[in-house]
């Protein structure tokens, strides 16, 4: 263990025997600290989004096609012009060394190991240039938190752009935090600097809560913002946090080069729908004038494969991959990819599809069934 102000952060790095990435949870909950492990894990209110995120995934049925004649399945695909290995890529999850002494920087290496996406947050522990430097040129996006202040939002775009990023995510559905229980329960307060702020206030982040860091935040985000951030970086701007078609086509409408749907992994608005559930309105109303990316609550190779089917071009994961840093470092990151992309082979291989363009051809049938 490596001890930060008292915070005691993992410093393993080790490849994990993965059988299943719910499981990760409990073995990250013994060595995450309390109060790490409760901002990491936890949702708004009683977490109901948060569960309906994964149990939306039986909502839809993989249509089995065993006379396909093919073996082998690729998960390559190219999105926003850029070559990767897998669709699934990193969510931009804050705080990363609340799990881990490298944080983002072990995520960025494990991630370019299996030839996928990193995207990172402004609230990172590490800062822009570290964690792109640890990619080795693999892609990674960059996440904006827009300020009230928009010079310290140029100052961040501006790092990103120099540092190589494909591409910014604006997240617009954390102009407040949502009411996190958990934060509340465990008096939770960052024990660890956010770099990035921390350009701008010594030791910003450190002994502050998430709604003391979030008061700094925009809480007024419109079209016009969209514009303003592609305007600046001459940089693909992808408006995360999407639930609805009418703000896909706002987004759209102002400029936004991809969309991406996603509830905050149900730690925003307690009692909004699933993610999964809203996708495939959402993906109809885009029709393909832009890539989609899809979070919240995949588990599983078969939830990929299913957000695929429903109208997404790449799947983030982040609690999930955050568990495998705790517990392996850059090693564990990978570990967890490789046996979400392996449970998606296997899957495509008895659905009958050989490449992910088939994937996303693929029926989905939907029968209820009784929890």
């Amino acid at each position: 263990m490596t001890i930060v102000n008292g915070y005691e952060q993992s410093d393993n790095e080790r490849p994990l025997k993965i059988v299943n990435l719910p499981a990760l949870e409990k073995d990250a909950q013994k060595i995450i600290p309390k109060g790490g492990f409760g901002y990491i894990v936890g949702g708004a209110e009683d977490d109901w989004t948060l569960r309906q995120n994964t149990q939306a995934f039986t909502h839809a049925q993989i249509v089995p096609k065993a006379l396909s004649n093919i073996e082998q399945p690729s998960t390559a695909t190219s999105v926003f012009g850029i070559d990767l290995k897998t669709p699934i890529m990193m969510a931009p999850v804050a705080a990363q060394g609340l799990a881990h002494a490298k944080g983002e920087v072990d995520t960025a290496q494990g991630v370019a190991a299996v030839g996928g996406l990193m995207s990172q947050s402004t609230y990172s522990s590490t800062s822009i240039a570290d964690t792109a430097a640890a990619g080795h040129g693999a892609p990674q996006f960059f996440q904006l938190y827009m300020s009230k202040d928009w010079t310290f939002n140029y100052a961040l775009l501006d790092e990103a752009k120099k540092a190589g990023v494909k591409a910014i995510i604006l997240t617009v559905d954390a102009t407040v935090d949502g009411y996190r229980e958990a934060d509340i329960v465990n008096d939770f307060q960052f024990p660890i600097p956010m770099a990035n702020l921390e350009k701008f206030s010594e030791g910003a982040g450190k002994g502050q809560g998430i709604g003391e860091i979030y008061a700094a935040a925009a809480q007024k985000i419109g079209p016009d913002d969209v514009r303003r951030i592609a305007a600046h970086t001459d940089l693909p701007v992808i408006v995360k946090g999407i639930e609805s078609v009418e703000d896909a086509l706002l987004a759209i409408g102002a400029g936004a080069a991809g969309i991406y749907v996603s509830n905050h992994g149900g730690r925003q608005l307690n009692g909004g729908p699933a993610s999964f559930d809203v996708l495939p309105a959402i993906a109809k109303a885009v029709n393909h004038r832009v890539p989609i990316i899809f979070d919240s609550g995949v588990r599983r190779g078969s939830h990929v494969f299913k957000a695929l089917a429903a109208g997404a071009d790449l799947v983030a994961i982040g609690r999930p991959a955050v568990y495998g840093l705790a517990l392996g470092g850059a090693q564990g990151v990978q570990s967890v990819f490789e046996a979400l992309n392996h449970e998606l082979e296997i899957t495509m291989q008895l659905a009958g599809t050989k490449t992910i363009a088939d994937v996303k051809q693929a029926p989905l049938t939907h029968f209820n069934y009784a929890d």
